[in-house]
């Protein structure tokens, strides 16, 4: 079985995956991961064409210029073009474990609900699950930032005015509402991991296993 979780970027869908791999034995992988092996084999103006979110985030360095240059709307554009570009990376890797008959989790923002229902389409329901994680309060998601462990964390490191943190939240609010739209259409299920995070985390899993 290919689980496929997607959602837009910081709703959970790393640890997740993590707590599932570790719950039950089965290997995970990032589609972050799948879109750098993806670009090795694409020249500099291909990837420049196809991945707009990374060439602008390397222009714009910090999350204060970021969010302050773009609209939340053309931010979530550029993160769809980039998700775009690694579908097929995605779906050779899910193709290849369905082969081998194992069983794999696939994490990222890349995997939206259409992509997802592709793939079911294309494998049948017996070999590939899909479910997304999403955050529609953009006030709790700027406080709960800054409850993170992660080491090196990209949003803390790189973000010093605190109202930067509140239009990323409402950059993945407005995005949320997309997936939860989305999802809906194919009759795929979103789990809001606003509040109860934990247990919402544990109900995602229990729903895919």
């Amino acid at each position: 079985m290919i689980y496929l979780i997607g959602g837009p970027p910081r709703c959970g869908k790393t640890t997740l995956a993590k707590r599932m791999s570790k719950k039950f034995g089965i290997p995970w992988i990032s589609t972050d991961t799948l879109e750098v092996v993806s670009g090795e084999y694409m020249t500099q103006k291909q990837w420049n064409k196809s991945h707009p979110y990374s060439v602008l985030r390397h222009k714009l360095k910090t999350n204060d210029e970021f969010y302050n240059k773009l609209s939340a709307q053309k931010i979530i554009s550029v993160l769809q073009r980039e998700a775009c570009a690694t579908f097929p990376a995605i779906e050779m890797t899910a193709l290849c474990e369905i082969k081998d008959g194992n069983d794999y989790i696939i994490e990222g923002y890349h995997i939206v609900p259409s992509f997802a229902q592709k793939m079911i389409k294309k494998c049948g329901k017996k070999n590939v699950r899909a479910i997304f994680l999403a955050k529609f309060d953009a006030n709790k998601f700027a406080q709960d930032v800054h409850k993170s462990t992660t080491p090196n964390d990209w949003l803390i490191v790189l973000t010093k005015k605190q109202e930067t943190f509140i239009k990323v939240g409402k950059m993945v609010s407005l995005y949320s509402r997309y997936f939860e739209k989305e999802a809906k259409k194919f009759g795929l299920r979103v789990f809001n991991t606003d509040v109860n995070f934990d247990n919402q985390i544990n109900n995602a899993i229990k729903y895919l296993i």
